[in-house]
């Protein structure tokens, strides 16, 4: 089996786009994450749901998670106004990552490997510099435990 065969169509957003709809629309499908484009449409990022997660998270929370017990519930609640007038671009990591792309002709062995080295829950597929859609990691272990 192969990328092509594997990808399912998968939401894409840009750099520009706005992070509160971007992050909307993450939580509505309850995906793993977003493709994220450059201005030219072709593949950026990965947007992992856990680096919106992170992002949200104050980093003194991050640093102590013991204190998230001492703040306030009504400013737990509105922990996603942070998202208030930014753009995608601001949610990702300040280190830009390797992104997770793989070829349409990629075995599933080789889109398992680069899904793990870069511990990515998805993979972009592409051919010709064209997102076809994307791989989940689950997925990909639902054709690795199916039986053949």
């Amino acid at each position: 089996m192969h990328g092509e065969q594997l990808a399912e169509e998968f939401p894409v957003v840009s750099l520009d786009d706005d992070a509160r709809q971007a992050v909307e629309l993450l939580a509505s499908h309850r995906l793993p994450g977003l493709i994220v484009t450059k201005a030219d449409g072709s593949p950026c990022c990965v947007l992992p749901a856990s680096q919106v997660v992170r992002f949200l998270v104050p980093r003194y929370v991050q640093d102590d998670p013991s204190l998230a017990r001492v703040i306030d519930e009504s400013l737990a609640d509105r922990i996603a106004d942070k998202l208030t007038g930014l753009t995608v671009r601001k949610l990702l990591p300040d280190e830009p990552r390797e992104i997770a792309v793989v070829n349409h002709d990629d075995t599933i062995l080789e889109i398992a490997a680069i899904m793990a080295r870069l511990r990515s829950p998805l993979v972009v597929v592409v051919r010709d510099r064209h997102i076809l859609g994307a791989i989940t990691a689950s997925r990909l272990l639902e054709q690795a435990i199916a039986p053949h």
